[in-house]
């Protein structure tokens, strides 16, 4: 392919830009998981009041669902970065590879134990495994195969649901779990902490919830790894009628999509309908408009926060976690279930800004992250002083 010269400044921006903006919607989504039994709940029943209802309206089509299929689609993009890197140079990829992603995944099994039972870098990890052994694959198969992944067992889930959706049209609603969560996080010691946070970790990563995630998170990583390999986001200059497309069609059905557990019912077969199909519709047309915009120098610079904290993902993403459960655990503030939709919203929005001005100071002094430096520390060992010292 004939490439735009890009310089990796740029590309960086752009890419991390992606993140921070990913990190943000994560983080507002999760806030009603932090705060609140958000597993076990009907969440348009349980956030009563116009405000809190209509800011849950506005959560549930802009937000919910939009932003982690982003940030699988970037972590795909990145591991097909990496492995390119690798082939250019004639270097092993695997093995390497490997090593990172097990480095990932065992803060992925702090994080969920010991932080917060709804942990995702257990699932990427894993799931990136899967994708070295198929990252050679050209970019079409690697998009063909993913969006088939992806859409039968689906397309076969939602016929189920709109059968069960028949029989019983109520969304599944755990009172005892409700008010397990609610003692337990609010009031309990750190020993019934860790049990509840177990059995709510245990809920949605069953044998069940491991196959659905499959199904869900590696189609997303295949699909970024296949876009790396085109080099989408680098030649966005180039490709803009592309991108322009795609911040128009995809996020339009999407938002439709998203809508219709308010045009039409809120059971759960159109819950799924929004989550499964109109999210990641939405996700695209967000990395479009975001792509679109960081070719704007003047928006690019003023955008350098959200970029800096989208380059330090990691430690946002469990820092967010940290900062969360220390204000509505028992051991920190003890304000779960004690907080309606507006608090917890306006509590997400304090903590990010706290995170954008945490990159801002941090990065004027180091080049990575503090849990990026042991990432790579703990992935490269010796090696990585001589490499950390080569870059600075």
């Amino acid at each position: 392919m004939n490439l735009q010269p890009i310089s990796i400044n740029e590309r960086v921006k752009a890419i991390d830009l992606m993140r921070g903006f990913a990190l943000f919607g994560i983080l507002i989504v999760n806030m009603l998981a932090f705060h609140s039994p958000f597993s076990y709940i009907d969440p348009y029943k349980w956030f009563t009041g116009n405000v809190n209802e209509s800011l849950y309206s506005v959560i549930d089509i802009f937000v919910q669902a939009s932003f982690y299929p982003l940030f699988a689609l970037l972590f795909g993009y990145g591991l097909a970065m990496q492995f390119m890197r690798a082939e250019l140079k004639s270097q092993a990829f695997a093995p390497l590879a490997i090593k990172r992603l097990v480095v990932l995944l065992l803060f992925g099994m702090v994080h969920a134990f010991l932080i917060w039972y709804g942990d995702i870098l257990i699932t990427y990890a894993l799931m990136g495994l899967l994708l070295i052994g198929m990252i050679r694959l050209p970019s079409s198969w690697l998009i063909g195969f993913g969006l088939a992944i992806y859409a039968i067992p689906h397309l076969l889930m939602l016929v189920i649901m709109f059968i069960a959706v028949a029989a019983d049209p109520n969304i599944y609603v755990g009172y005892m779990e409700i008010e397990s969560s609610i003692q337990s996080y609010q009031s309990g010691s750190f020993a019934e902490i860790f049990s509840q946070r177990l059995s709510d970790w245990y809920a949605s990563n069953n044998i069940f919830g491991l196959i659905l995630q499959a199904f869900t998170i590696l189609p997303f990583l295949m699909i970024g790894a296949a876009a790396a390999k085109w080099r989408l986001i680098e030649r966005t200059a180039e490709k803009r009628k592309l991108w322009l497309c795609l911040a128009t069609v995809p996020l339009l059905i999407g938002l439709a999509l998203k809508s219709t557990p308010f045009l039409f019912d809120t059971n759960y077969a159109f819950v799924y309908v929004q989550d499964i199909f109109g999210g990641p519709l939405v996700a695209i047309g967000y990395a479009a408009i975001i792509a679109l915009l960081a070719q704007k120098s003047t928006l690019q610079k003023m955008l350098s926060p959200i970029a800096k904290v989208g380059r330090m993902s990691l430690t946002t993403y469990i820092t967010q976690s940290v900062l969360a459960t220390l204000i509505f655990y028992s051991y920190g503030l003890g304000l779960y279930g004690q907080v309606d939709l507006l608090t917890g919203t306006l509590i997400a929005i304090g903590i990010f800004i706290f995170q954008l001005i945490f990159a801002e100071l941090w990065f004027e002094k180091f080049s990575r992250g503090p849990l990026e430096v042991l990432w790579r520390k703990w992935t490269y060992g010796n090696n990585f002083e001589k490499t950390n010292n080569s870059k600075r």
